[in-house]
């Protein structure tokens, strides 16, 4: 079975002015929104931790609002790559490898996105600019379960677990990271990845009902 459905949101234009390390305002100002809040956070507090003044600030951004959503834009841009190279057919591969390749794509993005994806996590539609993320993230979950449904088809996956439900508890899994994954500690992301796919699937792989065996049980 394919799936297909609406093309990928397009991700905000993103506007700057030359002259100035912008990515590091950005990286600052992720970093102040995830410490304080996004709400709680003005641009004279960003400009205090940059040791700059407000109009320094400004010549670069025209509001905090497009931090948050350049922020925003940094963790979606790279999971919606993913997904949308993970849905499209080719010759020789399954929805099924590809669903198992879109997940680890997933905890690399996420390692290497972090703080952004984290900001990503906490947004609550209070701004167009977070609806739009909000867009996207639904999209993600959408595409997923497609591919996941698929795979279902293919025979794959057992078929008794929503396909929905399967995409937010395989995204739940990956966005749990943020809450504890440090880069210098004990696991790599090849580590954590592996580790994700194993349990997931492992978990989700298709099973034959014998005599004396429960619900749920893998032959």
């Amino acid at each position: 079975m394919t799936t297909t459905g609406p093309a990928a949101p397009t991700p905000r234009r993103r506007r700057g002015r030359p002259g100035y390390d912008q990515p590091a305002i950005l990286r600052a100002a992720v970093e102040l929104f995830n410490r304080k809040g996004y709400d709680a956070t003005s641009v004279g507090d960003l400009a205090k931790e940059l040791g700059l003044t407000k109009p320094a600030i400004y010549h670069h951004v025209t509001s905090k609002e497009q931090l948050l959503g350049e922020a925003l834009d940094d963790a979606l841009d790279e999971l919606t790559a993913a997904v949308t190279e993970a849905s499209r057919e080719r010759e020789g591969t399954t929805a099924y490898e590809r669903l198992r390749a879109m997940v680890r794509r997933s905890v690399e993005v996420l390692v290497a996105h972090q703080p952004s994806v984290t900001l990503l996590l906490r947004v609550r539609g209070n701004s167009e600019v977070e609806v739009a993320a909000l867009e996207r993230r639904r999209w993600l979950d959408d595409r997923l379960a497609a591919l996941v449904a698929d795979a279902v088809a293919e025979g794959a996956l057992r078929d008794d677990v929503p396909p929905m439900l399967v995409s937010r508890l395989l995204f739940g899994m990956v966005n749990s990271l943020v809450e504890w994954y440090r880069p210098d500690g004990a696991y790599d992301p090849a580590t954590v990845a592996d580790a994700i796919i194993a349990i997931a699937f492992d978990g989700l792989a298709r099973y034959e009902r014998r005599p004396g065996r429960g619900r749920g049980q893998a032959s």
